[in-house]
Protein backbone atom coordinates (compact mmCIF):
# COMPACT_ATOMS: atom_id res chain seq x y z
CA UNK A 1 0.00 0.00 0.00
CA UNK A 2 3.21 2.36 0.88
CA UNK A 3 2.44 5.96 0.48
CA UNK A 4 -1.37 5.91 -1.28
CA UNK A 5 -2.43 9.25 -1.94
CA UNK A 6 -6.03 10.29 -2.07
CA UNK A 7 -6.97 13.36 -4.95
CA UNK A 8 -8.79 15.39 -3.60
CA UNK A 9 -10.32 18.04 -6.11
CA UNK A 10 -6.86 19.55 -7.87
CA UNK A 11 -5.01 18.58 -4.82
CA UNK A 12 -3.95 15.36 -3.07
CA UNK A 13 -3.38 14.70 0.64
CA UNK A 14 -1.93 11.64 2.23
CA UNK A 15 -3.16 8.82 4.52
CA UNK A 16 -3.02 10.38 7.79
CA UNK A 17 -4.67 13.77 6.49
CA UNK A 18 -7.52 12.03 5.26
CA UNK A 19 -7.68 10.58 8.93
CA UNK A 20 -8.06 14.05 10.84
CA UNK A 21 -10.55 15.51 8.48
CA UNK A 22 -12.78 13.01 8.62
CA UNK A 23 -12.42 12.79 12.15
CA UNK A 24 -13.14 16.62 12.17
CA UNK A 25 -16.00 16.14 10.15
CA UNK A 26 -17.49 13.17 12.77
CA UNK A 27 -17.06 15.55 15.67
CA UNK A 28 -19.23 18.83 14.30
CA UNK A 29 -21.48 16.34 12.95
CA UNK A 30 -21.66 15.10 16.74
CA UNK A 31 -21.78 18.00 18.63
CA UNK A 32 -24.18 20.06 15.94
CA UNK A 33 -27.07 17.40 16.87
CA UNK A 34 -26.44 17.51 20.83
CA UNK A 35 -26.21 20.93 20.31
CA UNK A 36 -29.50 22.77 22.08
CA UNK A 37 -32.42 23.47 19.52
CA UNK A 38 -34.15 26.63 19.75
CA UNK A 39 -37.29 26.08 21.14
CA UNK A 40 -40.40 27.41 19.97
CA UNK A 41 -42.59 28.72 23.14
CA UNK A 42 -46.05 29.60 21.60
CA UNK A 43 -47.40 27.38 18.96
CA UNK A 44 -50.80 27.00 18.87
CA UNK A 45 -53.17 29.41 16.32
CA UNK A 46 -54.33 31.68 20.11
CA UNK A 47 -51.36 31.49 21.58
CA UNK A 48 -49.49 34.26 20.71
CA UNK A 49 -48.77 37.61 22.11
CA UNK A 50 -51.33 39.76 20.39
CA UNK A 51 -54.29 37.37 21.60
CA UNK A 52 -52.91 37.54 25.06
CA UNK A 53 -52.82 41.49 25.64
CA UNK A 54 -55.73 42.03 24.06
CA UNK A 55 -57.33 39.35 26.26
CA UNK A 56 -55.19 40.93 29.55
CA UNK A 57 -57.13 44.09 28.80
CA UNK A 58 -60.54 43.32 28.45
CA UNK A 59 -59.87 41.21 31.83
CA UNK A 60 -58.60 44.76 33.21
CA UNK A 61 -61.91 46.17 31.45
CA UNK A 62 -63.83 43.30 33.90
CA UNK A 63 -61.25 44.37 37.15
CA UNK A 64 -59.75 40.59 36.77
CA UNK A 65 -56.61 42.54 37.97
CA UNK A 66 -54.72 39.24 38.65
CA UNK A 67 -56.41 37.38 34.83
CA UNK A 68 -54.65 40.35 33.11
CA UNK A 69 -51.21 39.67 34.99
CA UNK A 70 -51.37 36.24 33.86
CA UNK A 71 -52.36 37.17 30.14
CA UNK A 72 -49.64 39.67 29.72
CA UNK A 73 -46.94 37.97 30.94
CA UNK A 74 -48.13 35.07 28.94
CA UNK A 75 -47.53 37.49 25.61
CA UNK A 76 -43.74 38.67 27.21
CA UNK A 77 -43.21 34.77 27.17
CA UNK A 78 -44.36 34.49 23.74
CA UNK A 79 -42.18 37.80 22.80
CA UNK A 80 -40.18 39.21 25.46
CA UNK A 81 -39.90 42.84 23.41
CA UNK A 82 -43.50 42.93 22.86
CA UNK A 83 -44.24 46.74 24.13
CA UNK A 84 -48.08 46.62 24.65
CA UNK A 85 -48.08 43.81 27.05
CA UNK A 86 -45.35 45.89 29.34
CA UNK A 87 -47.79 48.91 28.81
CA UNK A 88 -50.38 46.38 29.97
CA UNK A 89 -48.51 45.44 33.27
CA UNK A 90 -47.67 48.78 34.09
CA UNK A 91 -51.70 49.54 34.33
CA UNK A 92 -51.52 46.49 36.28
CA UNK A 93 -48.59 47.78 39.39
CA UNK A 94 -50.63 50.73 39.41
CA UNK A 95 -54.35 48.83 40.20
CA UNK A 96 -52.41 46.62 43.01
CA UNK A 97 -50.72 49.93 44.17
CA UNK A 98 -54.10 51.38 44.38
CA UNK A 99 -55.79 48.91 46.18
CA UNK A 100 -52.55 48.37 48.35
CA UNK A 101 -52.83 49.76 52.15
CA UNK A 102 -49.28 49.71 53.18
CA UNK A 103 -47.15 52.75 51.98
CA UNK A 104 -43.99 50.13 51.32
CA UNK A 105 -46.01 47.72 49.14
CA UNK A 106 -47.57 50.53 47.58
CA UNK A 107 -44.33 52.32 46.65
CA UNK A 108 -42.96 48.88 45.58
CA UNK A 109 -45.96 48.18 43.22
CA UNK A 110 -45.61 51.87 42.19
CA UNK A 111 -42.07 51.65 41.01
CA UNK A 112 -42.95 48.78 39.21
CA UNK A 113 -45.35 50.24 37.35
CA UNK A 114 -43.11 53.20 36.37
CA UNK A 115 -40.76 50.49 35.54
CA UNK A 116 -42.96 48.84 32.80
CA UNK A 117 -43.56 52.37 31.25
CA UNK A 118 -40.03 52.73 30.76
CA UNK A 119 -39.48 49.28 29.30
CA UNK A 120 -42.49 50.00 27.11
CA UNK A 121 -41.62 52.92 25.91
CA UNK A 122 -38.31 51.28 25.22
CA UNK A 123 -39.60 48.50 23.32
CA UNK A 124 -42.04 51.08 21.20
CA UNK A 125 -41.55 49.83 17.36
CA UNK A 126 -44.76 51.57 15.87
CA UNK A 127 -46.74 54.58 16.64
CA UNK A 128 -48.96 51.93 17.18
CA UNK A 129 -47.42 50.88 19.77
CA UNK A 130 -46.35 54.11 21.05
CA UNK A 131 -50.02 54.94 21.33
CA UNK A 132 -50.69 52.13 23.75
CA UNK A 133 -47.94 53.05 25.79
CA UNK A 134 -48.74 56.23 25.71
CA UNK A 135 -52.64 55.84 26.63
CA UNK A 136 -51.57 53.14 29.74
CA UNK A 137 -49.43 56.14 30.58
CA UNK A 138 -52.19 58.44 31.24
CA UNK A 139 -53.90 55.43 33.36
CA UNK A 140 -50.95 54.38 35.27
CA UNK A 141 -51.06 58.47 35.95
CA UNK A 142 -54.45 59.19 36.83
CA UNK A 143 -55.14 55.88 39.08
CA UNK A 144 -51.71 56.61 40.86
CA UNK A 145 -51.68 60.20 41.51
CA UNK A 146 -48.63 60.85 42.66
CA UNK A 147 -46.92 64.14 42.56
CA UNK A 148 -47.84 66.43 39.61
CA UNK A 149 -49.83 63.07 37.80
CA UNK A 150 -52.42 65.45 35.95
CA UNK A 151 -49.47 67.68 34.12
CA UNK A 152 -48.09 64.37 33.15
CA UNK A 153 -51.06 62.86 31.84
CA UNK A 154 -51.68 65.80 30.20
CA UNK A 155 -48.11 65.47 28.52
CA UNK A 156 -48.81 61.92 27.78
CA UNK A 157 -51.84 62.77 25.54
CA UNK A 158 -49.97 65.81 23.64
CA UNK A 159 -47.42 63.43 22.59
CA UNK A 160 -50.34 61.25 21.40
CA UNK A 161 -52.05 64.06 19.37
CA UNK A 162 -48.07 64.19 17.63
CA UNK A 163 -48.58 60.54 16.45
CA UNK A 164 -49.79 59.32 12.64
CA UNK A 165 -51.91 56.35 13.95
CA UNK A 166 -53.11 53.90 11.35
CA UNK A 167 -56.40 52.95 13.44
CA UNK A 168 -56.41 49.42 12.05
CA UNK A 169 -53.26 48.50 13.72
CA UNK A 170 -54.78 49.73 17.54
CA UNK A 171 -56.19 46.15 18.33
CA UNK A 172 -57.38 46.42 21.67
CA UNK A 173 -58.18 50.68 21.73
CA UNK A 174 -59.58 50.67 17.94
CA UNK A 175 -59.36 54.31 17.54
CA UNK A 176 -57.65 57.34 18.57
CA UNK A 177 -60.65 58.75 20.40
CA UNK A 178 -59.62 56.74 23.13
CA UNK A 179 -57.18 58.43 24.52
CA UNK A 180 -59.37 61.54 24.98
CA UNK A 181 -61.89 59.13 26.83
CA UNK A 182 -58.69 58.05 29.47
CA UNK A 183 -57.51 61.78 29.17
CA UNK A 184 -61.55 62.59 30.15
CA UNK A 185 -61.40 60.37 33.16
CA UNK A 186 -58.18 61.71 34.28
CA UNK A 187 -59.73 65.66 34.49
CA UNK A 188 -62.73 64.20 36.54
CA UNK A 189 -60.25 62.87 39.11
CA UNK A 190 -58.71 65.74 39.01
CA UNK A 191 -62.43 67.09 39.32
CA UNK A 192 -61.51 69.46 36.64
CA UNK A 193 -65.51 68.75 35.57
CA UNK A 194 -65.93 71.49 32.40
CA UNK A 195 -62.37 70.05 31.00
CA UNK A 196 -63.52 66.29 31.65
CA UNK A 197 -67.01 67.06 29.58
CA UNK A 198 -65.44 68.78 26.81
CA UNK A 199 -62.84 65.32 26.24
CA UNK A 200 -65.89 63.10 26.45
CA UNK A 201 -67.63 65.71 24.05
CA UNK A 202 -64.13 65.14 21.94
CA UNK A 203 -65.10 61.56 21.71
CA UNK A 204 -68.40 61.71 21.05
CA UNK A 205 -68.01 63.92 17.80
CA UNK A 206 -65.01 61.74 16.58
CA UNK A 207 -67.18 59.19 15.27
CA UNK A 208 -71.04 57.93 15.01
CA UNK A 209 -70.12 54.96 16.54
CA UNK A 210 -67.33 53.34 18.35
CA UNK A 211 -65.57 51.12 21.16
CA UNK A 212 -65.29 54.19 23.54
CA UNK A 213 -68.99 56.10 22.23
CA UNK A 214 -70.78 54.42 24.76
CA UNK A 215 -68.85 54.96 28.15
CA UNK A 216 -68.09 58.27 26.98
CA UNK A 217 -71.94 59.10 26.86
CA UNK A 218 -72.39 58.31 30.09
CA UNK A 219 -69.51 59.84 31.41
CA UNK A 220 -70.57 62.95 29.58
CA UNK A 221 -73.94 63.12 30.74
CA UNK A 222 -72.84 62.34 34.54
CA UNK A 223 -69.64 65.58 34.36
CA UNK A 224 -72.69 67.54 32.52
CA UNK A 225 -75.03 67.11 35.22
CA UNK A 226 -71.96 67.76 37.65
CA UNK A 227 -71.64 71.40 36.03
CA UNK A 228 -75.06 72.24 35.97
CA UNK A 229 -74.91 71.49 39.72
CA UNK A 230 -72.52 73.65 40.17
CA UNK A 231 -73.04 76.75 38.32
CA UNK A 232 -73.46 79.80 40.07
CA UNK A 233 -71.99 78.27 43.35
CA UNK A 234 -69.02 77.77 44.81
CA UNK A 235 -68.13 74.04 45.95
CA UNK A 236 -65.06 73.35 48.09
CA UNK A 237 -63.42 70.17 48.63
CA UNK A 238 -66.12 68.16 49.97
CA UNK A 239 -68.76 68.90 47.68
CA UNK A 240 -66.35 68.39 44.93
CA UNK A 241 -65.02 64.42 46.20
CA UNK A 242 -68.91 63.53 46.39
CA UNK A 243 -70.31 65.50 43.43
CA UNK A 244 -68.41 62.31 41.32
CA UNK A 245 -70.11 59.54 43.46
CA UNK A 246 -72.60 57.39 42.09
CA UNK A 247 -73.99 57.23 44.91
CA UNK A 248 -73.54 58.73 48.40
CA UNK A 249 -74.04 58.07 52.08
CA UNK A 250 -75.55 59.30 54.77
CA UNK A 251 -72.37 60.52 56.38
CA UNK A 252 -71.85 62.21 52.90
CA UNK A 253 -74.94 64.25 53.31
CA UNK A 254 -75.05 65.37 56.45
CA UNK A 255 -71.19 66.64 55.09
CA UNK A 256 -72.76 68.23 52.28
CA UNK A 257 -75.51 70.28 54.55
CA UNK A 258 -73.07 71.47 56.93
CA UNK A 259 -69.80 72.29 54.20
CA UNK A 260 -72.03 73.06 51.15
CA UNK A 261 -75.09 74.58 52.36
CA UNK A 262 -74.04 76.19 56.10
CA UNK A 263 -77.06 75.11 57.39
CA UNK A 264 -75.45 74.93 61.28
CA UNK A 265 -75.07 78.42 60.32
CA UNK A 266 -78.98 79.00 58.57
CA UNK A 267 -80.47 77.13 61.58
CA UNK A 268 -78.95 79.75 64.32
CA UNK A 269 -79.90 82.84 62.47
CA UNK A 270 -83.50 81.69 62.73
CA UNK A 271 -83.12 81.39 66.89
CA UNK A 272 -82.75 84.93 68.29
CA UNK A 273 -81.32 83.65 71.94
CA UNK A 274 -77.44 82.91 71.53
CA UNK A 275 -77.60 81.70 74.64
CA UNK A 276 -79.78 78.88 73.41
CA UNK A 277 -77.65 78.13 70.75
CA UNK A 278 -74.89 78.06 72.77
CA UNK A 279 -76.50 74.86 74.81
CA UNK A 280 -77.52 73.14 72.13
CA UNK A 281 -75.70 69.65 71.37
CA UNK A 282 -76.37 66.37 70.28
CA UNK A 283 -78.32 63.95 72.55
CA UNK A 284 -75.87 61.15 72.24
CA UNK A 285 -72.75 60.90 70.12
CA UNK A 286 -73.46 57.20 68.25
CA UNK A 287 -70.44 54.58 68.22
CA UNK A 288 -70.28 54.24 64.59
CA UNK A 289 -68.81 57.88 64.13
CA UNK A 290 -66.74 58.03 66.75
CA UNK A 291 -63.73 57.65 63.88
CA UNK A 292 -65.77 58.45 61.41
CA UNK A 293 -64.42 61.79 58.55
CA UNK A 294 -67.53 63.59 58.87
CA UNK A 295 -68.29 63.32 62.74
CA UNK A 296 -68.45 66.77 63.40
CA UNK A 297 -70.46 67.37 60.43
CA UNK A 298 -72.78 64.41 61.57
CA UNK A 299 -72.74 65.81 65.63
CA UNK A 300 -74.13 69.19 63.73
CA UNK A 301 -76.74 67.61 62.33
CA UNK A 302 -77.95 65.45 65.16
CA UNK A 303 -77.68 68.55 67.20
CA UNK A 304 -80.21 70.07 64.89
CA UNK A 305 -82.48 66.58 64.97
CA UNK A 306 -83.07 66.84 61.39
CA UNK A 307 -85.71 63.95 60.29
CA UNK A 308 -84.58 61.38 58.43
CA UNK A 309 -80.90 61.66 59.66
CA UNK A 310 -81.58 60.69 63.23
CA UNK A 311 -79.43 57.63 64.50
CA UNK A 312 -81.39 54.00 64.12
CA UNK A 313 -81.75 51.43 66.07
CA UNK A 314 -79.40 48.43 65.18
CA UNK A 315 -80.45 44.80 65.82
CA UNK A 316 -77.17 43.52 66.53
CA UNK A 317 -75.77 45.72 68.81
CA UNK A 318 -78.94 46.48 70.69
CA UNK A 319 -78.02 50.19 70.20
CA UNK A 320 -78.78 53.31 68.17
CA UNK A 321 -76.48 54.15 65.20
CA UNK A 322 -75.96 56.35 62.94
CA UNK A 323 -74.89 54.17 60.04
CA UNK A 324 -72.56 56.59 58.03
CA UNK A 325 -72.29 54.57 55.05
CA UNK A 326 -75.60 53.55 54.32
CA UNK A 327 -76.75 54.78 50.40
CA UNK A 328 -79.45 57.67 50.83
CA UNK A 329 -82.17 56.39 48.64
CA UNK A 330 -84.13 59.16 47.11
CA UNK A 331 -87.59 59.25 49.13
CA UNK A 332 -85.01 59.66 51.93
CA UNK A 333 -83.17 62.58 50.63
CA UNK A 334 -86.54 64.07 49.84
CA UNK A 335 -87.94 63.61 53.39
CA UNK A 336 -84.50 65.18 54.57
CA UNK A 337 -84.79 68.44 52.34
CA UNK A 338 -88.47 68.99 53.16
CA UNK A 339 -87.31 68.95 57.34
CA UNK A 340 -84.65 71.07 56.49
CA UNK A 341 -87.02 73.45 54.57
CA UNK A 342 -89.97 73.12 57.19
CA UNK A 343 -87.22 74.45 59.68
CA UNK A 344 -85.76 76.96 57.69
CA UNK A 345 -89.00 78.51 56.76
CA UNK A 346 -90.74 77.74 60.14
CA UNK A 347 -93.49 76.65 58.32
CA UNK A 348 -95.19 73.45 59.54
CA UNK A 349 -98.02 73.36 57.48
CA UNK A 350 -95.72 72.07 54.77
CA UNK A 351 -95.14 68.65 56.97
CA UNK A 352 -98.86 68.13 55.89
CA UNK A 353 -99.35 69.94 52.96
CA UNK A 354 -100.22 67.01 50.55
CA UNK A 355 -102.53 64.87 53.00
CA UNK A 356 -105.35 63.37 52.11
CA UNK A 357 -104.55 63.01 48.44
CA UNK A 358 -106.44 60.09 46.72
CA UNK A 359 -104.04 59.77 43.46
CA UNK A 360 -100.19 59.88 42.98
CA UNK A 361 -98.33 61.42 40.51
CA UNK A 362 -96.35 59.15 40.35
CA UNK A 363 -96.65 55.40 39.74
CA UNK A 364 -94.26 53.97 42.30
CA UNK A 365 -94.59 56.48 45.14
CA UNK A 366 -98.31 55.88 46.44
CA UNK A 367 -100.48 59.11 48.07
CA UNK A 368 -100.48 56.30 51.28
CA UNK A 369 -96.34 56.45 51.35
CA UNK A 370 -94.68 57.78 54.32
CA UNK A 371 -92.74 59.75 51.95
CA UNK A 372 -95.36 60.83 49.25
CA UNK A 373 -95.64 64.43 51.22
CA UNK A 374 -91.85 65.01 50.69
CA UNK A 375 -91.47 64.10 47.08
CA UNK A 376 -94.86 66.36 46.19
CA UNK A 377 -93.11 69.03 48.41
CA UNK A 378 -89.55 68.99 46.47
CA UNK A 379 -91.01 68.16 43.14
CA UNK A 380 -93.50 71.00 42.85
CA UNK A 381 -90.71 73.47 44.48
CA UNK A 382 -88.31 72.18 41.63
CA UNK A 383 -86.06 71.21 44.45
CA UNK A 384 -86.14 67.40 43.10
CA UNK A 385 -86.80 66.03 39.68
CA UNK A 386 -88.97 63.15 38.70
CA UNK A 387 -88.06 60.83 35.14
CA UNK A 388 -89.35 61.58 31.90
CA UNK A 389 -91.53 58.14 32.29
CA UNK A 390 -92.91 59.91 34.99
CA UNK A 391 -91.43 58.03 37.66
CA UNK A 392 -90.18 59.55 40.90
CA UNK A 393 -87.14 56.67 41.46
CA UNK A 394 -88.37 56.78 45.00
CA UNK A 395 -85.51 53.60 46.12
CA UNK A 396 -83.11 54.81 43.60
CA UNK A 397 -79.44 55.89 45.42
CA UNK A 398 -78.84 59.48 45.09
CA UNK A 399 -75.59 60.52 43.39
CA UNK A 400 -73.27 62.88 44.07
CA UNK A 401 -74.84 65.46 41.51
CA UNK A 402 -78.17 65.26 42.00
CA UNK A 403 -77.86 65.80 45.69
CA UNK A 404 -75.81 69.18 45.06
CA UNK A 405 -78.17 70.24 42.42
CA UNK A 406 -81.04 69.65 44.80
CA UNK A 407 -78.91 71.79 47.64
CA UNK A 408 -78.17 74.29 44.84
CA UNK A 409 -81.80 75.14 44.35
CA UNK A 410 -82.89 75.00 47.54
CA UNK A 411 -80.29 77.55 48.73
CA UNK A 412 -81.98 80.12 46.08
CA UNK A 413 -84.98 79.20 47.01
CA UNK A 414 -84.49 79.83 50.68
CA UNK A 415 -83.73 83.54 49.48
CA UNK A 416 -87.25 83.86 47.78
CA UNK A 417 -88.70 83.00 51.91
Amino acid sequence: MGNRQWTIGNGQMDKKQWILVSITIFVLFFLSNCAPKEVVKCTSPEDNPQHHYLMGMKALEDGKIDVAQSKFERAIYCEEKFSPAHSGLAIVSAEKAKAQTDAGFRKVEIDRAMEYLKKANKLSETNEDKFDYLTAAIRVYTILKTQDWLKKAEEAFSDIRMLKIDERKLSYYQGVEAADYFMGLAYLEAFEFRQARDKFADVLNAKREGKWHEKADKAWKKTDKIVRAMAGITVGDVGRKIAVKDSITRGDLAALLIDEMKIDKLFAGRIPVQSVIDKMKAEFIPADILNYHFKDEILTILKWKVRGLEPKYDEMTKAYLFKPTDVVKRGEMAFILEDVLIKLTGDEKMATAFFGHSKSPFPDVRATSPFYNAVMNMTTRGIMEGELSGEFRIDAPVDGAEAILAIRVLKQKMNVY
